[in-house]
């Protein structure tokens, strides 16, 4: 824009980026493509409003982002919510690999608990690598925000991310 002779300050590109992403998120969404039956789970963490919340993130055997969920809290409830969240949009998986987190297996277990065919779990830290290498570009990008001023925006902004 500079190169152009147009002074823009970084708070108009903000809101235009809060006004369009969910548009453009609803056009991706049409011609996306569907994921893999076998997922790796992982959960990060990102600042908003100077507190730590949990981004709960899946991603497929080819690296294809499943879903994502912005939480408060690292808990059962939290990750049952990831899964429930998940599972709408993509239909169940056969196999999800995940760390040795208590809490994402009583997720999964109490939803196994409800289905006829229940979800293979395989908790093994060195094979869910791969999400921990897509956390690693997430972080990239979001580094130099400082940080989300709320979670509306931070939600908005990471499905941007997650868009792209």
């Amino acid at each position: 824009m500079a190169e152009r002779g147009f002074e823009v300050d970084h708070s108009t590109v903000h809101r235009g980026v809060i006004k369009l992403v969910p548009l453009f998120e609803k056009a991706f969404r049409k011609h996306e493509r569907s994921v893999g039956k076998s997922w790796r789970m992982d959960e990060t963490y990102i600042k908003v409003s100077g507190e730590w919340k949990y981004l709960y993130r899946a991603v497929d055997k080819a690296g294809n982002t499943v879903d994502f969920l912005l939480r408060a809290r690292r808990d059962k409830a939290a990750a049952r919510r990831y899964f429930e969240k998940a599972i709408g949009q993509n239909g169940v998986p056969e196999t999800i690999t995940m760390d040795k987190s208590g809490a994402n297996l009583a997720a999964i277990q109490s939803i196994n608990a409800e289905r006829e065919t229940p979800i293979k779990v395989r908790q093994v830290k060195y094979l869910n690598n791969i999400v921990g290498q897509d956390h690693r570009a997430i972080k990239r990008i979001t580094g130099p925000m400082m940080g989300f001023k709320d979670s509306r925006c931070a939600r908005i902004i990471l499905s941007g991310i997650e868009a792209i």
